[in-house]
């Protein structure tokens, strides 16, 4: 019965959300809101205090060797595989106080309790997975082009990467792959996520919910995803600390983005 749950939830089967059709005015409308919430209800503090450790450690093993350096493109660009997972709790912020209900950071753990619980962790650790993959794709796709040897230096990497034959093949390989893994993950997480959060839905029909969104929208939810993977880009300049202001924004965001895709 648990795993019944998590698939179907507990809401009757042909109880199926609706979809709406969105505009580009909506996606302004649902940023605007994001960073009002985020005005209301400042998160920035606690992504410093979880961002600070990773980039001590990217730091630190720099100072050792350049063999972390392909990585960090994908690892910034993989922000957007587990994103829709990490935001779970600041939906939970925007949600309550949607509701009118007093709000701080300390009410994100509600989403421990949420009866959804389960199905959401289950498509939690499915973007975990494909985050992996990702990494290990670009680290396969750097190998053999390169070689196993760390670069030299920095600059003698970016060198390699924008002035040499292999360094174009990277580029266009990896961001076409990388663009094929952003694109699945918007797919099925796009409203999911915020769905599972506000309603016991199943994690069947929370995906299902979330394809719909995307057909039935596929210039919006295009323009959505182009948003996202900006804002993560140059949130992650320098050293990704501007990615303490901006996924909180985008996390807020995303849930107003579903308030006016999905009517339950």
């Amino acid at each position: 019965m648990a795993t019944l749950h998590v698939f179907a939830g507990s809401h009757a089967p042909d109880a199926r959300p609706t979809v709406r059709r969105i505009g580009f005015a909506d996606l302004g409308t649902a940023i605007a809101r994001g960073l009002d919430d985020f005005r209301a209800m400042p998160s920035h503090v606690i992504f410093l205090s979880l961002l600070y450790p990773l980039v001590g450690l990217v730091l630190a093993r720099l100072s050792f060797g350049y063999d972390l350096v392909p990585l960090l493109f994908p690892l910034t660009a993989g922000f957007a595989l587990i994103g829709p997972f990490v935001a779970l709790g600041l939906y939970e912020m925007s949600r309550r106080r949607e509701q009118g209900v007093p709000t701080s950071w300390r009410d994100a753990f509600a989403v421990l309790r949420n009866p959804s619980i389960d199905s959401i962790a289950l498509l939690g650790g499915l973007l975990m997975v494909l985050f992996v993959i990702w990494l290990a794709v670009a680290d396969a796709l750097y190998v053999g082009l390169f070689g196993h040897a760390p670069p030299e230096s920095l600059g003698r990497f970016l060198t390699d990467v924008f002035t040499t034959e292999q360094g174009r093949t990277l580029l266009l390989v990896g961001n076409a792959v990388g663009f094929l893994f952003a694109f699945l993950v918007l797919v099925v997480s796009v409203v999911s996520f915020p769905l599972l959060l506000d309603r016991d839905v199943g994690l069947v029909c929370a995906v299902e919910t979330s394809v719909r969104a995307v057909l039935h929208n596929p210039l919006p939810m295009a323009a959505w995803g182009l948003i996202v993977a900006v804002a993560l880009a140059v949130g992650s300049l320098p050293f990704f600390i501007g990615l303490a202001v901006v996924l909180p924004v985008l996390a807020h965001a995303t849930w107003h983005l579903y308030r006016r895709v999905v009517v339950i």
